[in-house]
Order: structure tokens, then sequence, then C-alpha cells
């Protein structure tokens, strides 16, 4: 937020004429009818299958090396799911909601109307630069909204392909990409949007609102955190196991609900950590050079994730690198699994998101030990159940409070469609997908129709014998 020692972020002038365009539609013409959003998604979903091949590729050579299947299950796919469930349920997401009228208010009628709020902009991450541009894009789309993105710079030739790609198909006043550096970032969230939503890390989530603040724009923040997994006594710990690291696995854990610790009964934890590198072993029996494992956005985050690991080591924390080939990773943009097993809670890596292929084991003795130590943490953004009891379950899911679960797997609630996905305190504030996110696009306007014929004329001044009757009448 600015103060008066402080001078305004200059915006550029490219995003300064997008969003110029943007609003100047939004004043004239209002937010988009049906037959518009509907023809939007649709240019969407053809833009991601017409060009799947290009954007994958743009993502492989962005991360140094992602599998395009990695890109098509994890961002192409969920991407195209969305638009068309949002194209299947729109005409009823957009008819007006029946509530109870007052019995003193009768016959009038009472309704919520679901309108566009106007200009909305997104600001999308690094890790999954397409589904989580799109993502957003098509909740935003379906409420009536005009729509601009900002597309993370991590991601330079992903970021440009799509600016160029909805260039070629969209109305700019309907949705536009812009791209740019920090500086870009900056002024794009000090915009006066209508709503706006950022997916990131928690401090610069701080920043995002501060920005908003200055124009009381509301803010949805897709934030991160320390997603535990809690294991359970009444499971196959070979089943958990694999299923963790499966999750943590996938994009080289960076993947903002990967599973960030798992906390493992105490007589269970030889058996799990076993079992998790055997697990890796059969998903990645290479992993320097084989394409379907991902590398590490850049150095600078591969530094950070080395730094972590070897602070762990000279903590006396017992290591154990998941390397089925023995390969040596060095001058490697490639990073190997590694469990890292009782670490100190001090260590960064206890403290910070981990988002790489780094995974704390912590002992427990009782499920309210699990449930404290969870709780006594910033509330995290998933949480991952493994346990066939379903008391046990059901307890733990009463006691925590996170953004969302997944019950005896990882990442799959994120995949459902009519499923709320949001944060909780440091995780994020809001939530979107399927109807969640067309609400939350959307202004809920509160409308009654006064009756022809209403006994509020009685209330009116001036006041007599016939309103103290009728008010004690009420007030009885």
């Amino acid at each position: 937020m600015n103060d008066l020692n402080t001078p305004p972020i200059a915006v550029p002038d490219g995003l300064s004429r997008s969003f110029g365009r943007a609003r100047a539609a939004c004043d004239a013409s209002g937010g988009l009818d049906y037959r518009q959003r509907d023809a939007a998604l649709e240019r969407l979903a053809a833009l991601l299958r017409d060009h799947a091949d290009a954007l994958c590729a743009a993502v492989d050579r962005d991360f140094r090396a992602r599998a395009p299947q990695e890109t098509q299950l994890l961002e192409i796919f969920p991407a195209l799911e969305g638009i068309a469930h949002a194209r299947r349920h729109l005409r009823r997401w957009m008819r007006p909601e029946r509530r109870p009228t007052g019995l003193w208010f009768l016959p009038g009628r009472s309704r919520v109307m679901f309108q566009p709020l106007g200009v909305v902009g997104i600001v999308a991450p690094w890790n999954y630069p397409i589904y989580l541009a799109v993502g957003p894009a098509t909740s935003a789309l379906a409420a009536g909204n005009r729509v601009l993105v900002k597309m993370p710079e991590g991601t330079p030739e992903t970021s440009a392909l799509i600016e160029r790609l909805v260039a070629e198909r969209f109305d700019p006043e309907v949705l536009a990409v812009v791209n740019g550096g920090p500086e870009t970032g900056r002024a794009f969230v000090g915009l006066p949007f209508d709503h706006l939503l950022f997916t990131g890390s928690t401090a610069v989530g701080r920043e995002v609102m501060r920005s908003a603040a200055d124009h009381l724009t509301p803010v949805t923040l897709e934030l991160g955190g320390k997603s535990p997994a809690i294991v359970g006594r009444d499971v196959p710990i070979d089943q958990a196991a694999a299923r963790i690291a499966f999750g943590k696995c996938l994009n080289a854990g960076q993947t903002c609900i990967a599973p960030d610790y798992a906390l493992v009964p105490r007589e269970r934890i030889d058996a799990f950590v076993a079992a998790a590198v055997e697990a890796i072993a059969k998903l990645y029996p290479r992993l320097a050079d084989n394409p379907d494992y991902s590398a590490i956005i850049n150095d600078r985050h591969r530094a950070r994730l080395e730094a972590c690991l070897a602070e762990a080591r000279r903590s006396g924390a017992n290591v154990v690198v998941a390397n089925p080939a023995g390969e040596d990773f060095a001058g490697s943009p490639k990073m190997p699994p590694a469990l890292v097993v009782a670490p100190d809670p001090s260590l960064r890596l206890m403290r910070e998101e981990i988002f790489g292929p780094l995974l704390p084991v912590i002992p427990y003795e009782t499920r309210e030990e699990a449930i404290a130590f969870v709780n006594a943490r910033p509330r995290p953004l998933a949480l991952y159940v493994f346990d066939h009891d379903r008391r046990a379950v059901d307890e733990i899911l009463a006691r925590t409070v996170s953004g969302g679960v997944t019950v005896n797997e990882t990442l799959l609630h994120i995949a459902q469609d009519e499923l709320p996905f949001g944060g909780a305190g440091h995780s994020g504030m809001g939530e979107y997908h399927g109807r969640a996110g067309f609400e939350t696009f959307s202004k809920r306007k509160a409308v009654y129709f006064r009756p022809r014929w209403s006994a509020i004329g009685l209330l009116r001044p001036p006041y007599g014998r016939r309103f103290d009757a009728l008010i004690r009448f009420l007030l009885r």
C-alpha cells in the first residue's frame, strides 16, 4: 500500500491499455450474456485442444525437463474438464434463485440474482502456468466478467505462447493476457479490479492484499503452506507410502497441494521409508535422464532445496535419498527425492513450504499427538488422511482445519469440479472451481419485489394509534 512518502508504481503502457479497454467495455456494455460466456468458454477449450502439443513443449522447455504427459494430465486435462463442467451447468447457475419472503412482506417476492462483478484480474504462478491461468479464467468468464491475466515470468516461453494464442482468438475487451517482470506484477495487483485472484506464496499474498486494499478490491488468495499426510494404523503401510510418494514426486514436488510432510506411527517409520523408496524406484527406475521425472524450475530454487537438505544433515537427521540407479546429479537441473526422518521442528525444512521432492517423516505415538502437531502450525492448503478406520478419519476431519482433504490418496480433491478449492488462514482465502467459482466472481444481488398492496404503508409516519397498535402486535 502506498503512503505519502512512497511514489505510486508506474503502470506499463501495455497493461494500462489492456485494463482500460476492459473497463471501457464494461462501462459501456456491462457483463457478458449467456451466449457470449458460452462462446468465450468454447474458444478457450478450442485453444487448449488445438495447441496442446505446443503448450506442453513450452512447459518442458521452461522447466528444463517436464514430461508432456505430465502437463497433459495435470494441466490440459483438468482445464478442459473445468470448462466442460462450466458450460454444462452455466444456464442453471445463471438463473435467479428464489428466497423465502418474510410473513409481513407477503405477497412480495424475494430473489437472488447473479450479476458479473466487472473486470477481474488473475495472477497465475509458474508451477502450473496453464491450469492456474485457465482455471480461474473459466470461473470468471462463466460469471460474465471481462478478464485480464498476468502470466508468470518464471515460465517465459509458456507465458508468451499463451499471450499470443489468446490475442489471436479473443476480443481483448473479453480476455487479455499480459506478461512482464516483478514491476509489471506489482502494477497489475495495484489496478482497480472488481475482483483479484492471486495464486502464489503466502509472503507475496500479503503484499497483494495490501496493494488491493488501496482500491478496496476483494481478493481470492490461493497460497501454499505445509500440507500434512497423516498415516493411521489401520491402513497398509506400503499403500500409504506409495500414494504419498506419487503425490510428492509429481512435478518434482512443485505443487501447492503436494504432501509437505508425513506423520507416521513411530513403530511404522522404517517400513514407511522402505516402502516409499521402493515406490519411487517403480515410478522412476532412473531419474536424471528419465523424461518422466521433472526438473526443478531453476537453479535458485534447486539451491534453496539443497540448502534445506544440507541443514537437515548437519542437524543429525536421517536423510534417505531415493536414487534407484545411483546417478550423479552434479550439474543436473533435477534433484532426487529424499526422505528426512524425524527432523528437528526448527529446521528450515519444517518452517517453510518445501515445494520440491523432499519429504520430512515425523513419528507420532497417538492420533491426539498427530492432530496436535498439525493444529500447532498454520492451517494448510491440503490435508491427507490414510486410514481405513472411519472413526479415526472422521475425528481428524472434525478436529483439523484445511483448505481441502483427500482421504486415502493425494491431490485428487482438486480435480472434483463441484468441490470448492481454496485455502484457510495462511494458505489463503476465498475459493473457486465449479459453482463456487461462478459465485466468487458474481455479485449475489438481493432483490425484493413489492406487491401492489402491502402492509408496509401502515408503518410510515405520521405515527399514531394505528402504528402503536401494529408495532405492539409485531413485537409481542
